[in-house]
């Protein structure tokens, strides 16, 4: 299998990059910090890379760049985001978090998708988050976008079935991971290894899981905060 992971300079992108590679699989790594790209190409036997930023309107272009040096692409991991707490809404912060959440996902999704349809089948999975699963006061933009993740490739989904392309879609919802895009100011509870969520994604989308909701706590806790209504859960403290 031909496997390109959009996100792989650090954290769980770059830990799948070497669980798939280990596996034998073919895989293209790309990202927006070079160096970690060169040392990670290296590690897995010169794979190729590519330095791509998925603001930037050359991101389509350079990501089939990159499929074509793998020789093709059989499954698109997008692992590429950014969040953070934003407790004092800065609109900064709150904008940033769109462009590479929305509208950087959409660019590249789009893509991912017409090359599928082009080949009639494929697999584009997603890294959300449970935290797309309600609105999070102290993170606003990043659970709003999350929730637009999971929208998003749900609607792909009826749309290759409309179309009749075989593109097999699978949603990664992980709770608290330690890597660096969480602040080490806060505590996390239920705080989860990188290492254990790649492997649990590598089991999921061999499975073809729709949605992945990563430990069962985390399974629990979504399908409990669901039950609560609106006028409930705008009263909580959560964070």
């Amino acid at each position: 299998m031909r496997v390109i992971i959009m996100g792989a300079t650090s954290g769980i992108g770059q830990e799948l990059a070497r669980m798939y590679h280990k596996s034998g699989h073919a895989v293209g790594i790309a990202g927006r910090r070079l160096e970690n790209l060169k040392q990670l190409s290296l590690e897995l036997s010169a794979c190729p890379y590519a330095q791509i930023d998925i603001t930037c309107d050359d991101a389509p272009k350079k990501l089939q760049s990159l499929i074509e040096r793998l020789g093709g692409m059989d499954l698109y991991l997008h692992v590429s985001g950014i969040g953070k707490q934003n407790r004092t809404l800065e609109c900064d912060i709150e904008l940033a978090t769109v462009n590479t959440n929305v509208l950087g996902f959409t660019r590249m999704l789009n893509h991912a998708y017409h090359y599928f349809a082009g080949q009639r089948g494929g697999h584009i999975a997603v890294v959300s988050s449970i935290a797309g699963t309600k609105g999070i006061g102290v993170a606003p933009s990043y659970s709003a976008t999350k929730r637009f993740n999971n929208t998003y490739i749900e609607a792909l989904e009826q749309l290759a079935r409309i179309n009749g392309i075989n593109i097999a879609f699978t949603d990664i919802r992980p709770g608290f991971v330690d890597t660096d895009m969480l602040s080490r100011d806060f505590h996390y509870p239920m705080m989860m290894s990188v290492d254990k969520v790649a492997s649990s994604i590598v089991k999921g989308i061999q499975k073809r899981k729709r949605v992945l909701t990563i430990d069962w706590r985390f399974r629990l806790l979504v399908f409990f905060w669901r039950l609560l209504p609106s006028s409930i859960w705008v009263r909580l403290r959560v964070a």
